[in-house]
């Protein structure tokens, strides 16, 4: 059921109340975006996923019937947005270098430990790109956003045992990459 304050705001928004709107997705923008980046490999296509996110959310308010969250409802908009997207381009644009760096703290004064836990994360997160599009969504909503089973389920459109083969089969596929480049050291 969706909280107090939501169920106001939705209300407000259904209304026209486009600053009700607006209110609901600030809340929801930065765990969003970070899951389409997540999900994309590209800030510049997570952007314009979520913007297209929040557009396709405004139009079918109407049809949000408040039987889950709203920031649910808004997630899986985003999911089926992040997918069209990826059916769309054959190629997509990976973060650059610099992109990736930016977001990695200075290793240089730490242990080699940190150094190779952030080259391990650099790797994963290279690793986690190459992943056909339906087992990233998988990976990123149970093990980078740490969702439970059923509500990455749900936000897929999915039961519980498909999705569980998804993350299975996304999981083995990391571990498979992760081996092969043990192996090429």
């Amino acid at each position: 059921m969706p909280a107090a304050d939501d169920q106001e705001l939705v209300a407000r928004a259904r209304a026209g109340d486009a600053g009700a709107f607006d209110e609901l997705v600030r809340a929801q923008t930065p765990q969003l975006y970070r899951l389409l980046v997540r999900m994309l490999g590209s800030r510049t296509a997570a952007e314009d996923v979520a913007q297209e996110s929040f557009v396709r959310a405004w139009r079918s308010l109407a049809g949000f019937r408040g039987e889950a969250r709203f920031s649910t409802w808004l997630y899986r908009i985003a999911i089926n947005e992040a997918n069209r997207f990826l059916a769309r381009e054959s190629r997509r644009e990976l973060l650059s270098f610099d992109d990736v760096m930016r977001d990695v703290p200075d290793l240089g004064s730490q242990t080699p430990e940190l150094a190779e836990a952030g080259e391990l994360r650099l790797q994963l997160e290279a690793l986690l790109a190459e992943l056909p599009g339906h087992y990233r969504a998988a990976v990123v909503l149970r093990d980078v956003e740490g969702l439970s089973n059923e509500e990455a389920a749900d936000l897929l459109g999915l039961d519980v045992r498909n999705f569980k083969s998804r993350l299975h089969r996304g999981r083995m596929a990391l571990r498979r990459r992760l081996e092969e480049l043990a192996e090429g050291r």
